[in-house]
């Protein structure tokens, strides 16, 4: 096991402190200045009367503010809470009530949402990198005021993290995550070709797993991390090119908007040695465009938030455009030592063979130790003997790699046959007019479910209908598993992190569409 965060940061600091840790536009910041820095920020928060295990929210992008707050947390014992950005008020404010908030931390443009936590949460401290109001503080101040002491916190079983479930039914729930649940170890970061050398694109939200577990693993590295704030196509290609980026994580949303560009190609991206991708299913037809697009090494990462991130990955020596392995491009790959995984019948619990359909299954030292204040869901995201259920459905082949078919609950029935959204997804996605494409159930009253599409075409492909699309299925795929309403629209909604909201495309095309 590698070190864990807070000491990561003390060793580069002491043996590198002149190397540059994070850039943010024209701004770098030094292993040292990061040690320094979280070292204030960790002293400012403990002066404000934080208690050890205090949530510590904060309304920011990626950048050097987001490093220094979450190594500032897990140096002082407080709980770093980011918060959604994109959340109304009256959503930001149940989430900070429901974490219990001791402080809040914002950026000038997330100060409305930040002051309507601090009056919910009867005038807790408020410090933001813009201009202050009365009985507010204004960060660098705030910082100045306090000496560099390292308050010397990080335990392994610390839980220093906590991230909000997307809340996709009720409240979001917030996953406790520990320093041990997210410290990498050595066969984790060679696998991917992570070195001190190496420089990583930081652009994913730090309200996710998949933007704060990158920086983290970044930081423990000791690699370079070049921060995009705003997650826009173009800025991305650019940093990606000026800063020589080798690693870099997307989610296949991401890859698709950079693969659309129609200047894409004319880039140079010869510096890129691994993308990582994950977060989302992707269709194999979009994954050999990135791949023939950006013509470095593709890792696959499987997990969730409770799991700390990745259960599964698809190594690079697995992504084969041509011959027989090319069958593994539809899998998540398979784990590494120390982490299980199974398949269990979801009516029974009963493990299965391979092959067999049903809910993943995993534990490891990387596993959540449970939900904020919420026992019950706690209780129920365990099975009896202690595996955390996904509630992601697949099966794993003899040789252990794992095939996601989709999340249990978007599975459809229809006519008694079970169908499962994705395969339907990479046969629709193969088509030349498909740039984006959900399938999805929609009520049906002769077969209960029906399976629906909706498709986004490109816009130079030539004029095509849904019988067109149709009887490219029909080519591919059973006959009971062919969409039976077909919608054409501009674009599919997705979460802040890439995910797919099918809940609003039911909600909108509950009912029938164009039924071939």
């Amino acid at each position: 096991m590698g070190p864990y965060l807070p000491d990561a940061v003390r060793r580069h600091a002491a043996e590198r402190p002149d190397a540059v840790a994070l850039v943010e536009g024209e701004r770098t910041l030094t292993w040292s200045g990061l040690d320094a820095r979280s070292n204030r920020a960790a002293q400012a928060l403990l002066a404000a009367g934080l208690e050890a295990g205090t949530h510590v929210g904060y309304l920011v992008r990626p950048g050097l503010l987001s490093a220094e707050l979450l190594v500032a947390c897990a140096k002082a014992g407080l709980v770093a809470t980011p918060l959604n950005w994109r959340l109304s008020e009256r959503e930001l404010t149940a989430v900070a009530e429901d974490a219990e908030l001791g402080a809040i931390l914002a950026q000038a443009e997330f100060l409305p949402g930040a002051r309507a936590v601090r009056t919910a949460l009867s005038g807790i401290p408020l410090v933001t990198d813009g201009a202050a109001g009365p009985d507010e503080y204004a960060y660098e101040p705030w910082l100045r005021a306090r000496p560099a002491a390292d308050p010397g916190g990080g335990a392994q079983d610390t839980v220093f993290l906590q991230l909000y479930t997307s809340g996709t039914t009720g409240l979001p729930k917030g996953v406790q995550l520990t320093l041990g649940n997210v410290s990498a170890d050595e066969e984790q970061l060679a696998e991917a070709g992570w070195s001190q050398e190496s420089v990583g694109l930081y652009a994913m939200p730090v309200f996710h797993i998949a933007g704060t577990g990158w920086l983290i693993l970044a930081l423990c590295t000791g690699a370079r991390s070049v921060a995009l704030p705003d997650l826009e196509p173009h800025k991305i290609i650019e940093l990606l090119e000026r800063h020589r980026v080798t690693h870099s994580f997307f989610v296949p949303a991401v890859l698709h908007l950079l693969t659309a560009l129609p200047d894409v190609r004319k880039h140079d991206f010869s510096a890129l040695h691994t993308i990582v991708y994950g977060a989302s299913p992707i269709t194999p037809a979009l994954l050999r465009r990135s791949m023939e697009v950006f013509g470095c090494r593709f890792m696959q990462k499987y997990g969730q938030t409770e799991s700390a991130g990745s259960v599964t990955r698809l190594l690079p020596e697995d992504h084969a455009l041509e011959g027989p392995g090319t069958t593994l491009l539809r899998s998540a790959g398979n784990t590494r030592p120390g982490i299980d995984v199974a398949i269990a019948d979801p009516a029974t619990g009963e493990h299965v063979p391979p092959g067999t359909v049903g809910e993943i299954l995993t534990r490891s030292r990387h596993v959540t130790p449970g939900y904020w204040k919420r026992p019950k869901e706690t209780t129920e995201l365990f099975t009896a003997d202690g595996w955390l259920r996904s509630g992601d459905a697949g099966y794993l082949d003899k040789d252990g790699y794992l095939f996601i078919t989709d999340r249990i609950k978007d599975m459809i029935i229809t006519g008694g046959e079970n169908v499962y959204p994705i395969e339907v997804e990479s046969v629709l996605a193969e088509h030349s007019a498909v740039l984006d494409v959900a399938v999805f159930g929609t009520l049906d009253e002769r077969w209960g479910e029906a399976v629906t599409a909706a498709v986004v075409l490109r816009q130079d492909a030539a004029p095509v209908g849904a019988d067109d699309l149709v009887a490219f299925t029909r080519e591919r795929i059973a006959s009971y598993k062919k969409p039976r309403h077909v919608h054409f629209v501009d674009e599919l909604p997705r979460n802040p992190s890439g995910k797919l909201l099918k809940r609003v495309l039911r909600q909108r095309f509950d009912g029938g569409g164009v039924t071939p």
